[in-house]
């Protein structure tokens, strides 16, 4: 599986490309009142509103510095293939999960259960997020309402 690579204060982590549909520079948010610190609000991408998620407050770390290496990944996610942007640092490289020297199977965390199989790939440690388990499912289904909720 090949995988984008990025940083997150710090640490390297990776998510599937697939599931990429593209990575912009940082884009400003229109904050959302009352939905968690982790979503940083929403941003127009291609004519329509998408929740931006700050991996640093995802990931417990704190927020994401605004520099001139963060990034917004734009990627696809549940079965209607919606966007969500992700802002990482460092968004810097593609790798393969092939070329792992190690691996660790994921934990079972129920409070996250975005974190992935952590890789030992060229002399790093990338843990992997699986991005489908990003959002929560009613955090999820309040941002992305089905066709007939978003209709006027």
């Amino acid at each position: 599986m090949q995988l984008l690579t990025f940083s997150v204060a710090g640490q390297a982590y990776a998510i599937a490309s697939r599931k990429v549909i593209e990575v912009l520079p940082l884009v400003a948010a229109r904050p959302i009142p009352h939905t968690p610190d982790y979503v940083s609000g929403v941003f127009t991408y291609r004519g329509q509103l998408v929740p931006l998620v700050d991996l640093g407050r995802r990931l417990g770390t704190g927020p994401l510095a605004e520099r001139l290496s963060t990034r917004v990944i734009v990627v696809e996610v549940g079965a209607a293939a919606r966007p969500v942007g992700l802002t990482a640092e460092n968004v810097i490289s593609i790798c393969s999960s092939d070329d792992a020297e190690a691996s660790l199977s994921p934990l079972d965390l129920r409070d996250a259960p975005f974190l992935g199989q952590i890789l030992r790939i060229g002399g790093r440690t990338i843990q992997v997020l699986d991005v489908e388990n990003i959002l929560p499912t009613e955090v999820a289904g309040s941002l992305h309402p089905g066709p007939a909720e978003a209709k006027p």
